[in-house]
């Protein structure tokens, strides 16, 4: 059985649960979700709360009760709360500046990269080397940031680079003479 799919959702203030045939909506102060049901699992709102009930008891149904449950819960907590990543940018001459729907980066190419920031995110650069990534998206929010912080990821031996905000990149030793 699974723990996480046993327990109830419940859903804060100002948040509203629809539920369709295959499909829940969530909506919120920050946007609108939907999920559609996976095969099997039936989402039931009521009083403020949204509970999953699996059709079966094989293996797969149980695992996909509490995933689904997972997924849920993380567009109650975007469209009330949102997500947020926030990227700090290392090296000289390195620095982000967000321009209406276009993210600048200058990270020490010969040309600046351009990223033009999809619907429902919001990017901020409070400083020239920091970049925050909001959205009611979870996977959205984390892809995004994952996208940013390919163009110049961390390296080993001077640290340059985009990294996520508390993380820790194992340095290496350089030449010796």
């Amino acid at each position: 059985m699974s723990r996480i799919g046993k327990n109830p959702i419940i859903l804060p203030d100002g948040v509203n649960c629809v539920q369709d045939d295959d499909k829940v909506t969530i909506s919120g102060k920050r946007g609108e979700l939907s999920l559609s049901n996976f095969s099997g699992i039936k989402a039931v709102c009521e009083n403020n709360t949204i509970s999953l009930v699996p059709s079966g008891n094989d293996k797969k149904m149980l695992s996909m009760w509490g995933t689904a449950r997972s997924l849920l819960q993380n567009m109650v907590k975007g469209v009330s709360e949102g997500f947020v990543k926030t990227l700090q940018i290392q090296g000289v001459g390195y620095k982000a500046q967000a321009k209406g729907k276009i993210l600048e980066l200058s990270l020490g190419f010969s040309h600046d990269i351009k990223y033009s920031i999809p619907e429902g995110i919001e990017i901020k650069t409070p400083q020239p080397t920091q970049i925050v990534v909001t959205g009611s998206d979870k996977q959205q929010v984390g892809q995004i940031a994952a996208e940013i912080r390919s163009f110049r990821p961390p390296e080993p031996y001077k640290g340059k680079g985009v990294r996520y905000d508390g993380e820790i990149i194992l340095r290496k030793e350089g030449k010796k003479k």
